[in-house]
Formats: C-alpha cells, sequence, structure tokens
C-alpha cells in the first residue's frame, strides 16, 4: 500500500518547522541571558527580595508556573512558525526605556518592571506577534515578577484598622481607635505594616489572575471572580485583626499575637483560598490546556496577518535587540543613577 500522501507532505514541513524553531530559541536564549545581563543589578535585588521577604515570598512560584502555561501551549506552538518582528523591537526600546528611567531616577519599581518587561519584549520581536498572542498569558503573568504593592500598605492599614475597631465594638469590647492604633482593655494594639494584609492580596491576584484566564471564558465570571480576589482578602485581613484582639482580652496581648502569627500565616491564607476556589469551582467553564487563543483563531486573524507584514529574519532582529541593549548599557553607565 502507497504511503499516506498527507504524510509526504507534512513531514517535510514539520521538519523545517523544527529547525526553524530550534533557530529562533537559540537566538531568543541569547537575547534573553544578554538583557539579564545588563539587568543583572535589578534582577539580583528582586531575587533577594523574593526569597527573604515574606510578603513577596509567593513570586518564588511565578516562574515555575510561567514555565507550565508554556509548557501546555507547547503542540499548539510547533504548529506556528515563528517569526522575526521589525515592530517588536520597538516594545524592546521602550522596556529598555523604563529600565533606564528607574535606573536614573533610583524608583525599583520602575527598573524592575523594565528588567521583567524586556524578556517579554525580546519574545515578540524574534517569534513574532502569532507565538506572542498564543503565549499571551505566560507572557502577561510575567508581571507578576515584579515586587509591588508597598504603595498601597499604609491604606490598608488604615482599613484594617477600622474593620478591627468596628468588629470589636459589636461584640461589646470597649475599645479606641488613633489611626492604626487600637487601645482595648487587654492592652494597645498596632496595624502594623505586616499585619496590612499586601502580601496576602498581592497573591490572591495573582492567583486571581492565573485562575481568571485558565478556567474562565466570560469575561463577566472573570471580573466577578477577580473582584472577589480583592475584596475578600482585605475583609478576611480585618477579621483576622479583630479576632486576635477578641482573643486577647481572654488570653492576653502576647499570647494572641503568637497565635495570630501562626494561625495566618498558615491556617488562615490556606482557609481563604479554598474558600475562594471552592465556591468558584462549580463555575469553572475550561481546562488549564484551553486557555488563551486556539489555533483556529489565530489562523483567522485579520490583525495578525497585517502585523505580520512586518515581519524579518530572526538572525537580523537578534542583532538589533544586542544593539538596543549595548546602547541601553552606554546610556546606563552615562546617566546620573538617583
Amino acid at each position: 500500500m502507497p504511503p499516506d500522501s498527507a504524510t509526504l507532505t507534512d513531514t517535510p514541513i514539520a521538519a523545517t518547522r523544527h529547525s526553524e524553531w530550534r533557530a529562533a530559541l537559540v537566538r531568543l536564549s541569547l537575547a534573553s541571558l544578554a538583557l539579564v545581563a545588563l539587568a543583572s543589578r535589578e534582577w539580583g535585588e528582586m531575587l533577594h527580595i523574593w526569597w527573604n521577604s515574606d510578603s513577596y515570598s509567593h513570586i518564588l512560584l511565578v516562574p515555575p508556573i510561567i514555565a507550565w502555561l508554556v509548557w501546555i501551549r507547547r503542540e499548539d506552538a510547533a504548529q506556528v512558525t515563528p517569526r522575526g518582528w521589525w515592530p517588536g523591537l520597538a516594545v524592546v526600546a521602550a522596556a529598555l526605556g523604563l529600565w533606564l528611567a528607574g535606573r536614573s531616577t533610583g524608583l525599583n519599581l520602575l527598573a524592575h518592571a523594565g528588567a521583567v518587561a524586556m524578556l517579554p519584549a525580546a519574545t515578540l520581536a524574534l517569534l513574532g506577534p502569532r507565538v506572542g498572542a498564543l503565549l499571551a498569558l505566560p507572557l502577561g503573568f510575567a508581571a507578576f515578577l515584579v515586587p509591588f504593592g508597598d504603595e498601597i500598605v499604609p491604606p490598608l492599614q488604615y482599613l484594617t484598622a477600622e474593620m478591627a475597631i468596628a468588629l470589636t465594638h459589636m461584640v461589646g469590647v470597649a475599645a479606641w481607635i488613633d489611626g492604626i492604633y487600637i487601645h482595648t482593655p487587654a492592652g494597645l494594639f498596632i496595624v502594623a505594616e505586616a499585619c496590612a494584609g499586601v502580601h496576602f492580596l498581592i497573591a490572591m491576584v495573582a492567583l486571581g489572575v492565573l485562575t481568571c484566564f485558565t478556567s474562565f471564558a466570560s469575561w463577566r465570571r472573570r471580573a466577578l471572580f477577580m473582584a472577589a480576589c480583592v475584596v475578600v482578602p482585605i475583609l478576611a485581613n480585618g477579621i483576622r485583626a479583630w479576632a486576635t484582639i477578641y482573643i486577647a482580652q481572654f488570653i492576653g496581648a502576647e499570647a494572641a499575637g503568637g497565635f495570630d502569627h501562626i494561625v495566618y500565616g498558615w491556617i488562615f491564607f490556606a482557609l481563604v483560598v479554598a474558600l475562594i476556589l471552592g465556591v468558584a469551582w462549580r463555575w469553572f467553564e475550561r481546562e488549564p490546556e484551553e486557555a488563551g487563543w486556539s489555533l483556529e483563531e489565530l489562523r483567522g486573524s485579520v490583525l495578525l496577518a497585517a502585523l505580520e507584514r512586518r515581519s524579518g529574519g530572526t538572525r537580523v532582529l537578534l542583532l538589533a535587540t544586542l544593539a538596543l541593549a549595548a546602547g541601553a548599557a552606554a546610556l546606563a553607565f552615562a546617566l546620573p543613577t538617583g
């Protein structure tokens, strides 16, 4: 029996695409190494924060999550031809500019954001908009590598204090509040920065984004779930602060504080996550492998076809990306740092 003609046709195409992917990934790896080396100071700072700060230790889970999100789309990616994309250089330049702005002004948030943004930008420039659309979720999720949230600590401290004092009055405990200081018969309680619940909130937002795009297709359900991931942790943190104050009226402030750190650090966080996911579970609409645009949608996209008219060779795009990085390095050396 003669071999299937489709197999004869597809085999050289698949082999060619595999070769193109291998070359493109090698060039992307070289560009990524150069960009990480360029922003090595910022990556070192972020690694230190992830490892040593309880508020940001959840970020250590983000790289494996990104790798998993890429892995589950690997078969679809193999059906797409990677192509260099000239407009992607503008995205690389914007990321480098953000990094330089953070360096020169001393704003770590900008410098860290620019350092992280360089990698998705390079992916877009060297692999093209079609691959970028296919991997939009893992590329976008890289934003959670940036340690952020310190800016909202003060308002969360005051909000937590107000919720705690309201609940304390509701249960009949005599107390009065002065900013973030709560005075009770058992002693003085301070809603410190660590008690504002920022690390809990940021971790829940990251989990919310991941769940929204891997388990929901409806934008309405995504919006409702994200709202829950913001509101529930804030309310839960207020309840946790109140519970500490209330328990202290019976066992003392010092013992209640120790109990609070144990419960909130492990059990309370797990219970809130389980509650949110458990309630939302019945409305999940798809499996994680179905996240993002399908191959059929990408192939039929008129916008992507128009964007790909500005495609170029990955070798030339690699050299252009390295040239931009070299220029940014020269500017970083010349500009005063904040």
